[in-house]
């Protein structure tokens, strides 16, 4: 699956500098508050598929709700990718074997590489890691931008009501 990203970082961009702006920081200030956040998103996207919960009967969240999740963790990586300066158009999932725990594990660990290196090649990894997650809890790219989008929307809603 191929994801185009390039329009994305205009609309994170835009939002992003609409919240630092409201709340007084930059973006060199939130860069570690922005990685922690990416983090607790991907949790919460584990947390919704339940994946992990070998000791629970109940089934994943279903899928808009999934949706939303995932949307907040391309959220954190676009804000990232600004950081980079990252031009790239689009990026390719990256085929992830194994079970959905196993991937999610995979993600952390490519996060916490990508934060210790702050490299452009580190973030597209992680990026196209994070994509091959979307298509193993079986999202496609218009489903991932118009989610995306959605989000995108509700975090400005969110601004206007003095989140």
């Amino acid at each position: 699956m191929e994801c185009k990203i390039n329009d994305l970082y205009e609309l994170q961009e835009a939002l992003d500098d609409r919240i630092f702006e409201q709340h007084g920081v930059t973006r060199a200030d939130t860069m570690t508050r922005r990685q922690l956040a990416l983090l607790v998103e991907i949790s919460e996207l584990a947390n919704e598929t339940r994946c992990f919960k070998f000791w629970s009967n109940k089934g994943p969240s279903a899928q808009d709700v999934i949706l939303e999740e995932y949307a907040d963790g391309i959220h954190f990586l676009l804000s990232l990718g600004i950081d980079l300066k990252d031009d790239s158009e689009s990026l390719s999932a990256m085929e992830i074997e194994g079970s959905k725990h196993e991937a999610f594990l995979m993600i952390y660990e490519l996060a916490n590489e990508f934060f210790k290196h702050c490299s452009l090649k580190s973030y597209h990894t992680l990026f196209e890691a994070y994509l091959g997650l979307g298509v193993k809890l079986g999202l496609h790219a218009d489903m991932i931008r118009e989610y995306y989008f959605k989000k995108n929307q509700k975090n400005h809603d969110r601004q206007n009501a003095n989140y």
